[in-house]
């Protein structure tokens, strides 16, 4: 298996690749907890494009058949089913549906700088978390991103230190 020092481009890339989906991951993280709060609050609304609303319009969620009221209130209803009144695109659903993907391809970015570096496995687990807690990704990010660089830094640091000392082929030849 190659060392991080024989890898630094590919650590440079990957450093690149963890920011954006840390940044990217986080900011649908926001949009799913807004729509999370729409949904499950007193207002219980989900959001939808087109349709009898216009371009842009909150809908009405009701408790399915057979359900309390209160099953509004708690995410996947208790076991009862909640329907939209909307039409349209829904922009809740897509929200939830494209911030799981995204959450997976996160976890790819961490999963790759974190082998690439050697790290050890708390830092995978706390950049797991950081697309999953709200505002957590962007903390993660900037500590992770600090400590790479410093990584990266200390690496061509030590690759340089090692081009120095290896004899040049001019030296070797000349002794001929």
């Amino acid at each position: 298996m190659p060392r991080p020092i024989d890898q630094l481009p590919q650590i440079r890339s990957a450093i690149r690749f963890y920011r954006v989906m840390s940044w990217v991951t986080g900011a649908f993280l926001l949009l799913l907890v807004t729509e999370m709060v729409l949904k499950y609050s007193p207002t219980h609304v989900e959001v939808f494009a087109g349709g009898s609303g216009g371009l842009l319009s909150l809908q009405r969620v009701v408790p399915g058949d057979g359900c309390q009221w209160y099953s509004l209130f708690v995410p996947g209803g208790m076991g009862c089913e909640i329907v939209s009144l909307g039409d349209g695109f829904n922009i809740s659903l897509a929200i939830l549906i494209v911030h799981g993907w995204i959450y997976v391809v996160y976890l790819l970015a961490s999963f790759r700088l974190w082998s690439l570096l050697r790290w050890p496995f708390g830092r995978l687990l706390a950049m797991a978390a950081g697309g999953v807690v709200p505002f957590l990704s962007f903390f993660v990010e900037r500590r992770m991103h600090a400590i790479a660089i410093a990584d990266v830094e200390r690496l061509e640091a030590e690759r340089a230190a090692r081009s120095a000392a290896a004899p040049t082929p001019a030296s070797t030849t000349s002794e001929a």
